[in-house]
């Protein structure tokens, strides 16, 4: 039965407060008249009050003078020291109990109280005028040089780009990096491109250090503009990805890097495709994993990444799940950083086929969700997730001359197309912002979110048609390796750096955001189909594994149409063999002599009888464990039965069965935890040693050995 607390009934007093006014005033009477009481009744010397009251003065004189109190609270706190002291005195000497005595010590009381109150009020008026002083002092320097810097470059902007403008304010960053000028132009059809066209020329005259700017951009309005002068020079640092992994949402942007002011720009890519540029050698690849890390830490964007270059942009992001070489605190099943990854052409069109039908699915499947939202634009949420497209060189698959290429080229712009939308959207990368990459009018008329990684490289680095209508870029203000430029729709062109993101750091983001993935909605799972559903199959990502795939799977590998157990049998090179392989090695040898022809024991023959027992091995315990999901499944349960007393482990599993199912071995873990969940098999050991027996010979008493 729940209680519930009882409120305390009265007035609540804090203890632990200081004395106001009134509990001042009221101590101070109480204390001199309970000591004048006990003074006049056992004959205490009535000079000792007096020395107490003008020790206790003096004290507070000092005190108060080290804490810069006024004179006039000095004086006060001391005489109201003095003063009860002196009543006290005649007091004891005369007797406290007096209607006189009692009346005097009112009066003082109240004295104190009004006197305290009185020097209170003093105190905290002084204290705001210093604050207020000490502001106006601040304001004042800091106006000072605000105007200084206003006069300076109303100059230099005369100087230089013979514009007479007026400095409306000059707002220091509060990264202590520079500064920005807001400024009015005159009339007469002046325009802030004007300035802006003159960047190089001002930076130069403001002698600004290298790769420090003074940009300009438009104002509050069209006949305002607005000078941004960085100061340090925060490009030439290395500053790692933020160690904080914490969720993000496509609504609220993806950080891709930071300004030459090292506040963090972010990319908002619900309806904008995004375009990045970069020759090699100029920090690409580490801004496509800078940008992967963001959409892993998005809890409302699925990410699928092509790269026909072996799936190199990828594979950092796949392989430590997929090997099993990072676990979470709970031993669940780690997700890979991406949601799907192709490296060769068949697996790119199949990403793209299912990416078209996801988009026409939606179009049909959403219709009341966006009815009831009043929009057209579909509610991306965790529970219904943007897909973003990364197709690292995709835009010079758009402009390849090799007609195969070009069908994967079509394929993409087909997507950027339709699926606007939908919450389809792509990120495409390119070797230079040359005009075969920009001629394209869907990636130019899609991609606004546009990265130019400049490195110092010059050629194929065309940053007017990239950005056209910015100018004053120039390829020589970026020349270090990551830095460029970024715009947006909602950021101007401008200098950027990307993060440094290291290897160990991919690997603590893909554990960080395991749990935070999202999951393919069920309309666009049923539109994706098998394609989708088997991604992660082991045909499908032998590649990632530098294993070549087997022939596929045909038939039965038994006359009797048992199961096929071919990969069994498939020999390794000549090596040492370990205990697991030689065990494999001998069941590999009974497989060979029983499974698949050997009768069932549960079927009678036809006489009646019970079937004649063999000497092989058994293997119709497997007809008691129910039925399994895959062939693999059991196939992995007659290695586990097989392995006898001794037990095997995951790693011996997924190696026998690699070669035909493709299976890994955090699959078989999987399974062995659900299979010893439901007592199908027991765990014996820990840690690396830890192994799994089938619960028949775990339970079944050790024959002893023969004579």
């Amino acid at each position: 039965m729940a209680t519930t607390a009882t409120k305390p009934s009265g007035p609540v007093l804090d203890w632990s407060a200081g004395h106001g006014p009134v509990t001042g005033a009221l101590s101070a009477t109480t204390g001199a008249f309970a000591l004048a009481t006990t003074g006049a009744a056992t004959s205490m010397p009535p000079g000792w009050a007096l020395a107490v009251g003008a020790a206790g003065a003096l004290g507070h004189t000092v005190a108060g003078l080290r804490m810069r109190y006024a004179g006039r609270t000095l004086a006060t706190r001391a005489a109201s020291w003095l003063v009860g002291a002196g009543w006290t005195t005649w007091a004891m000497a005369t007797g406290p109990l007096t209607w006189t005595a009692l009346g005097s010590l009112a009066t003082i009381g109240v004295g104190i109280g009004a006197a305290a109150r009185s020097v209170a009020l003093y105190e905290e008026a002084r204290e705001e005028e210093a604050y207020a002083a000490e502001q106006r002092q601040i304001a004042a320097e800091l106006s000072a040089e605000r105007r200084a810097i206003a006069a300076e470059w109303i100059d230099r902007i005369q100087r230089v780009c013979s514009i007479t403008v007026r400095v409306v304010g000059v707002e220091q960053w509060a990264t202590g990096t520079g500064y920005s000028i807001d400024a009015e132009l005159p009339p007469g059809g002046a325009t802030w491109s004007k300035i802006a066209a003159e960047s190089a020329r001002l930076s130069a005259d403001a002698r600004l250090p290298h790769g420090c700017t003074a940009t300009a951009s438009p104002g509050i309005h069209q006949g305002r503009v607005i000078i941004d002068v960085t100061t340090v020079n925060v490009l030439e640092q290395e500053r790692t990805y933020p160690t904080d992994y914490g969720p993000l949402s496509l609504h609220t942007g993806i950080p891709w890097g930071y300004r030459t002011n090292a506040e963090e720009i972010r990319a908002y890519l619900r309806e904008q495709c995004a375009l990045i540029v970069g020759p090699t050698g100029s920090g690409k690849t580490n801004l496509v994993h800078s940008i992967l890390a963001g959409f892993a830490r998005a809890e409302d964007v699925l990410t699928w990444v092509i790269d026909l270059n072996a799936g190199s942009a990828g594979l950092p992001w796949v392989l430590p799940a997929l090997n099993g070489e990072i676990s979470t605190g709970d031993g669940t099943p780690v997700r890979s950083g991406i949601d799907w990854l192709a490296g060769t052409f068949d697996e790119a069109m199949t990403m793209l086929d299912v990416a078209v039908r996801v988009a026409k699915q939606r179009k049909m499947g959403y219709q009341g969700v966006l009815a009831k939202a009043n929009t057209d634009l579909l509610p991306i949420s965790p529970k219904i997730p943007q897909i973003m497209l990364v197709i690292d060189e995709g835009a010079e698959i758009l402009a390849s001359p090799d007609r195969q290429v070009r069908k994967l080229g079509e394929k993409i712009l087909e997507v950027i197309r339709i699926a606007r939308a939908m919450g389809i959207r792509t990120v495409l990368t390119a070797l230079g912002a040359t005009g075969s990459v920009l001629n394209n009018l869907m990636i130019r008329r899609e991609a606004k979110v546009r990265v130019a990684l400049t490195g110092g490289e010059t050629e194929g680095m065309d940053l007017s048609k990239m950005f056209p209508g910015s100018r004053g870029l120039r390829v020589d203000q970026a020349p270090y390796k990551g830095a460029g430029f970024m715009g947006t729709p909602e950021s101007a062109a401008a200098l950027f750096k990307a993060w440094r993101i290291l290897p160990n750091q991919i690997r603590d983001i893909i554990a960080a955001t395991s749990d935070r993935h999202p999951v393919l909605d069920e309309i666009s799972a049923r539109a994706a189909g098998p394609a989708y559903a088997r991604r992660w199959d082991g045909d499908r990502t032998a590649w990632m594994l530098d294993r070549t795939p087997d022939q596929p799977r045909t038939g039965s590998g038994a006359a009797g149409g048992g199961l096929d157990l071919s990969a069994l049998r498939r020999e390794q090179p000549a090596k040492p063999a370990t205990a697991e392989e030689e065990m494999l090695r001998r069941f590999r040898e009974q497989i060979d002599a029983q499974f698949g022809t050997a009768p069932d024991p549960h079927t009678p023959t036809a006489g009646g009888a019970a079937p004649p027992t063999g000497g092989g091995l058994n293997l119709s315990a497997l007809r008691h464990e129910g039925a399994q999901e895959s062939p693999a499944q059991r196939a992995a349960l007659a290695l586990l039965l097989a392995a006898g007393r001794e037990g095997t482990g995951a790693s011996a599993i997924a190696r026998a069965l690699a070669d035909e199912y493709g299976t890994t071995r955090q699959t078989v873990v999987g399974w062995l935890k659900d299979w010893v969940k439901d007592g199908t098999a027991v765990r014996v050991g820990e840690g690396t040693k830890a192994r799994y027996v089938h619960h028949h010979h775990h339970h079944a008493p050790e024959q002893p050995p023969e004579s």
